[in-house]
């Protein structure tokens, strides 16, 4: 306790310091201030699931390939590549001049060693399955084979080669992922799984790991070792966590943010009056479920009763009236957006709600429930302002439909993951899906059996065939068949409920330049920088 007290103490005094920082201060500099809706459950790119995790990690770290500011895949670690004929084996030729925080040379060996880790049954990763398509990743991962034998290899220090199971039309896409950043080695044997905390973090992209100080600030610094830091223009940015979206927008309206990670609902009409161009609305890969736990009662085994429960739901009111900032009612599962793909829907779209509503009763009788017998589960949802509104008025509509009663239990998002994964106690939760590349596969692999993604523990023989099919299938025009079939037979299984997709929305101070509107909604702090307004 008397080692820790004064890091404590400085960390707070650094929490002082950075708000009584404006965007340019003699000791800071330029600092961005950006907003954060939870702290990342980790920042061991191998351990870190969620958005937020992934938008810091996207600042310190840096895979292969990247995204430009409007969206567009560009070189990054790997200065190019090379893709054989058949489409089989990339290789990767890495900058000359890319180094890692401490000034040590990146080489196509720390690659193999993040690879590696990745996909190991000991990592427990939650994207292990994301290099799949990779040669033996999937029996890596089912612990069949050791990580060794992946089918990554080093050419020589600048030179990597990946060697794939089939031809793979996203592959070069998930290079841009934090979970394919490379792992540092020093830091790993010296500190092991505590490598990615602030003091020990060595890290190759643009700024550096400061602080952080959990529930309140994560401060990143300019990395001078970085290849191309000659045109960063920031010298630090500051991730301030701030979980109700209406106090990030109050602190916005203080000019003590430049960027907000939201936009809140109850506030949306106003803020197109008064801040004009500031609110930046745009399409977004992403979609707001509800999930069920098929492992246990009273959604196990029953389908019938899993539609009733979505039929009820108005999701057009729910877009247009709770959320009301641009957002799509959800009727499939795949986003309708993605490339080259025609999303499948829900068998009830076409119906009217008060159609809808009729057959929801006579499913929600058919399970065994009725008004002297509800049915009675927990909603859970993790602390939002937005999400409370949201599981209020579905709390509202599965009640007054179907005489449903859901108890809402409110978590703190670290806690709402760990009973996802752990599927003992949860009933019906929230979730989202935010794709990682423009691709149906990254919405339909969430709910393959295996997958840590999949928190409904859905499973289903012909949805994995068609999965299997669609993952073998070279011809892209048969492989969206295939994965259009896959969509259809989950769909009609109710695993879980698709809500609404996403838009992305942000407000953006005026002094901030080079923001760029994109479907992934990445904003690397590396393209950014401040300016006076005019």
């Amino acid at each position: 306790m008397k080692l820790r007290l004064p890091r404590l103490l400085l960390a707070f005094i650094s929490i002082f310091v950075v708000f009584g920082c404006s965007q340019e201060s003699p000791d800071a500099g330029v600092v961005l201030q950006r907003g954060l809706p939870a702290d990342p459950e980790s920042l061991d790119h191998h351990k870190a699931r969620s958005t937020q995790a992934a938008d810091v990690l996207r600042d310190i770290g840096e895979g292969l390939v990247a995204y430009s500011a409007t969206g567009e895949l560009v070189p990054a670690a790997a200065e190019r590549w090379e893709i054989s004929a058949d489409r089989l084996s990339y290789t990767f030729y890495l900058r000359p001049d890319a180094r890692w925080s401490n000034g040590e040379a990146v080489t196509a060996a720390h690659f193999v060693s993040g690879l590696r880790r990745l996909v190991s049954p000991a990592t427990a990763a939650f994207y292990a399955n994301l290099l799949q398509a990779v040669v033996n990743a999937s029996d890596i991962v089912a612990g069949d084979k050791p990580p060794e034998s992946l089918g990554v290899e080093v050419v020589d220090d600048l030179t990597l080669k990946v060697r794939l199971e089939r031809p793979t039309p996203y592959i070069l896409s998930l290079f841009s992922h934090p979970g394919t950043f490379p792992l540092h080695p020093g830091s790993f044997v010296e500190h092991g799984d505590g490598f990615a905390r602030p003091g020990n973090l060595v890290s190759n992209g643009a700024f550096v790991l400061d602080a952080w100080v959990p529930g309140s600030i994560i401060a990143l610094r300019r990395n001078e070792q970085y290849w191309n830091n000659e045109n960063t223009a920031l010298d630090g940015v500051n991730y301030h966590v701030i979980v109700q979206d209406v106090a990030e927008l109050n602190r916005y309206r203080a000019g003590e943010l430049h960027v907000t990670s939201t936009v809140p609902p109850d506030n949306f009409a106003e803020l197109k009056v008064h801040f004009g161009s500031e609110l930046r609305i745009a399409p977004y890969l992403g979609l707001y479920y509800y999930g069920f736990n098929l492992t246990r009662p009273p959604f196990k085994d029953k389908p019938g009763l899993r539609q009733a429960l979505s039929m009820a739901i108005d999701r057009d009111m729910l877009a247009e009236n709770i959320i009301g900032r641009g957002e799509a009612p959800a009727y499939s599962w795949v986003h309708p957006g993605v490339n080259n793909y025609k999303p499948t829907v829900l068998s009830f779209t076409a119906l009217t709600q008060d159609e809808r509503n009729k057959s929801a009763r006579r499913l929600y009788k058919e399970a065994g429930y009725s008004e002297e017998n509800p049915l009675r589960f927990e909603l859970r949802y993790n602390t939002s302002d937005t999400n409370k509104k949201i599981a209020v008025a579905i709390q509202s509509m599965w009640n007054e439909v179907l005489g449903a009663e859901a108890t809402l239990v409110n978590e703190e998002f670290q806690v709402l993951l760990a009973n996802m994964r752990d599927a003992e106690i949860t009933q019906v939760f929230r979730s989202s899906w935010i794709g990682d590349y423009d691709d149906a596969h990254t919405f339909l692999s969430v709910l393959q059996a295996g997958s840590e993604t999949n928190m409904p523990r859905y499973a289903s023989d012909e949805y994995e065939l068609q999965m299997r099919r669609a993952a073998e299938q070279p011809d892209l025009d048969r492989r969206r068949l295939y994965l259009e079939e896959a969509e259809r037979v989950m769909l009609a299984d109710h695993p879980v409920i698709p809500l609404y997709f996403y838009v992305s929305k942000h407000l953006v101070s005026p002094e901030v330049r080079g923001w760029g509107d994109n479907v992934l909604d990445y904003h690397y702090s590396q393209h950014l920088s401040l300016g006076a307004t005019e």
